[in-house]
């Protein structure tokens, strides 16, 4: 029994052996550690690496039994009962292996024979199990496509435009919430130091204060302002709560005064300012008949084109859609700033449109840290840029615009209109006066004036018959003449055919030199009419101003310093706004 016992239990083994590849015996048979080595050659030559198995040897000469992994650790200790019971019933005797069934045998001499569904069963128990899901059976890891991540944009996803969603359910409403959705999402509070688009929104455009000057546009560091079908600022993206469109409007958080004077210098918030020097002028040309006044910009504006002082020069032109209708045009010859001479009576969030990407069809092929640029404001329009500039953030897609602006050309200013209510209800409807059939605007000494394409005078009343067609937040301006500028332009000041000019630093003293020779003009005529409509325009101020006017406070006014003296909403995103 004893001889028969190690035959079988050798033989067995060695069975297993050749069939699993995954148990190794050493009986008398096996015996010699070099035919061991020529089986384990034998296996790797096969094809497949096997795990090493431990060389043990009870002291009886009987087959350590090790369980069948099928290549992956058993899924539970189950798989490994079932493969030391085969291994018992085969050292008990058993020759033929009788009792071991196709879907647990261990011998492998069964499993030939099984049916096809028992195979498969057996394969998946060889092969089930946390084996690693991007290697082979070598562990050689295999060939690998990677995409190309998108630079600048984002991803393209099936050769479809990369700023198109893709994927959206039928139905689904994408838009930017509103920002009470914070509140369901989360408890956190908003933290003291965050002001948001939502803010600006509560006391500048909903309470009818903004000027339009688009300074809230040109500062927002991830674009999520733009302009809506009103020509209002509106949320396009979500905010970030930078306060940056906060702080740097005319009407919510720059103090303007405070901005004066850090421009010009302590005496630049009495009078009409500090200026340099004060002129009237015109230019000597026979395109001055369509222009405003003495035509005076339009001529400074191409002495520096023509010079090369400049690549071009922002402007308001008039829409080719709706007559009288302003908006932001980049001039870059002669011809295009003749063609657009003369003032128009609405704003066109200039400092919104300084996105060069919008005039890249129209600049010189040159690098746009190298461009230089003219803006042509009114004077908050230049509070604007000049408080941009003093900062070195970045104000993604408006940067490049913001940084080429050298040269800024202020018209003076008391007051301007909402465009709708200007052209439509004051004049159309009350007045039957067809915008097309208007050839000129001016607002002198009080009086509004409108002229038909032949010259003739068809309104002249007084500009307070306009008031409700007004800006709102006009009133709260004292910056008649444009303080922060480099050169002032306006028709106060002078007679008929000249224009006013008011030089503020050494840039605007640079246009000026290089536009005198085609000028006609001399000292300013009437110093005190500049000056009283300033004080004119200050006192207006002071009475609609709801804060301090205070040149030595901080340039920037906190939201809630603001909430007090206005009366508006502390926190209006928490309020489902």
């Amino acid at each position: 029994m004893g001889t028969n016992g190690e035959d079988e239990r050798s033989e067995s083994s060695k069975k297993r052996a050749g069939a699993a590849g995954t148990e190794r015996s050493e009986g008398p048979d096996d015996a010699s550690g070099e035919t061991a080595s020529e089986e384990r050659h034998a296996s790797r030559e096969g094809g497949r690496t096997f795990p090493g198995v431990p060389e043990s040897q009870t002291d009886d000469d009987e087959a350590v039994m090790f369980p069948e992994t099928g290549n992956a650790a058993p899924r539970s200790r189950e798989g490994t009962d079932h493969a030391r019971e085969g291994a018992m019933q085969t050292d008990g005797g058993s020759s033929d292996g009788d009792s071991c069934s196709p879907n647990t045998c261990s011998c492998g001499e069964k499993t030939a024979d099984a049916s096809p569904e028992a195979q498969a069963q057996d394969k998946r128990v060889a092969t089930d199990g946390a084996g690693a899901a991007n290697v082979d059976e070598m562990g050689e890891l295999g060939d690998l496509e990677f995409t190309e991540p998108a630079e600048g944009v984002s991803q393209d996803v099936d050769n479809g435009a990369p700023d198109v969603r893709v994927g959206v359910p039928e139905g689904a409403d994408l838009d930017t919430p509103e920002y009470s959705i914070r509140s369901q999402m989360n408890d956190i509070e908003t933290p003291d130091e965050k002001t948001w688009f939502m803010e600006l929104d509560e006391a500048v455009i909903d309470e009818g204060r903004c000027i339009q000057c688009g300074t809230c546009v040109a500062a927002c560091p991830s674009d999520s302002i733009g302009v809506g079908e009103d020509d209002l600022p509106k949320l396009v993206k979500m905010c970030t709560g930078c306060s940056l469109c906060w702080d740097f409007c005319p009407r919510g958080g720059m103090r303007y005064e405070r901005q004066w004077k850090i421009t010009g210098g302590d005496d630049n918030v009495k009078g009409a300012g500090d200026p340099i020097t004060e002129f009237s002028a015109k230019v000597e040309d026979d395109w001055t008949d369509g222009a405003q006044d003495g035509g005076v910009v339009t001529g400074v504006l191409a002495t520096l084109l023509e010079e090369g002082e400049i690549d071009g020069a922002l402007i308001a032109s008039e829409s080719e859609e709706e007559a009288w209708k302003a908006e932001s045009f980049l001039a870059t010859t002669e011809e295009e700033l003749i063609a657009n001479a003369g003032t128009v009576y609405n704003q066109t969030l200039a400092l919104g449109n300084l996105d060069l990407k919008q005039w890249e069809h129209k600049l010189p092929d040159k690098d746009w840290d190298d461009l230089s640029l003219a803006l042509v404001g009114t004077p908050c329009e230049i509070e604007g840029i000049r408080a941009l500039q003093d900062f070195d953030w970045d104000y993604q897609a408006q940067n490049e615009g913001i940084r080429a602006v050298d040269y800024t050309v202020s018209l003076m200013c008391t007051k301007n209109f909402n465009y709708y209510s200007l052209m439509g209800e004051q004049l159309e409807e009350k007045r039957d006066i067809s915008p097309e059939g208007i050839g000129k605007m001016d607002v002198l000494n009080g009086k509004m004036m409108v002229y038909d394409h032949d010259g003739e005078m068809i309104v002249e009343e007084d500009v307070e018959n306009f008031h409700d067609a007004a800006l709102k937040g006009c009133d709260e301006c004292a910056d008649f003449t444009g303080f922060c500028s480099d050169i002032t332009v306006g028709s106060v000041g002078s007679s008929d055919e000249y224009s006013s000019v008011i030089i503020r630093t050494e840039q605007g003293m640079k246009a000026w030199d290089l536009t005198e020779p085609k000028l006609d003009y001399h000292d300013l005529e009437d110093k005190s009419a500049v000056g009283k409509l300033q004080g004119w325009d200050k006192k207006k101020a002071f009475e609609s101003l709801e804060r301090p006017f205070d040149p030595d406070a901080p340039r920037f006014i906190d939201y809630t310093d603001h909430a007090e003296n206005y009366g508006t909403a502390l926190n209006p995103h928490d309020q489902g706004h």
